[in-house]
């Protein structure tokens, strides 16, 4: 993938990435993990819209994130069944003492899932003319 649409997916694949690698881990850092499944999710979406060429505001916000891509292609409702939305609180609660939530391992684990299905349909739709 090319230009700026290819900067976008590399920057989620990096996030995934560094998901997968601290999942490995003998101590897993949960609240990084569950973190960067929703960045990852976030710049694949974002990827989308701008392949598109889709206005979109800035925002972590997956539901309004879906919402958009929605408008351009239907079957984005999918994403909401995989659960993909769940992943926003991750954006933020896990990211400040001050709103601070520690995920259990089994939830990063299922971050990771959500993460990949939400990704081999997006990818799709990226290849899609």
């Amino acid at each position: 993938m090319e230009g700026i649409v290819g900067k976008w997916v590399e920057k989620a694949e990096n996030d995934l990435k560094i998901g997968k690698d601290e999942l490995k881990t003998e101590e897993p850092v949960t609240d990084m993990i569950c973190f960067h499944m929703q960045q990852c999710v976030e710049k694949y979406l974002k990827a989308y819209l701008v392949l598109k060429k889709q206005v979109f505001r800035k925002t972590h916000d997956l539901s309004e994130l879906i919402e958009v891509c929605k408008k351009i292609d239907k079957n984005f409702e999918q994403l909401y069944q995989l659960k993909t939305h769940k992943l926003t609180r991750y954006a933020i609660d896990v990211r400040y003492p001050d709103d601070f939530y520690m995920p259990t391992l089994k939830e990063a684990e299922q971050c990771m899932k959500i993460v990949m299905k939400a990704k081999n349909f997006i990818e799709k739709k990226l290849k899609e003319k």
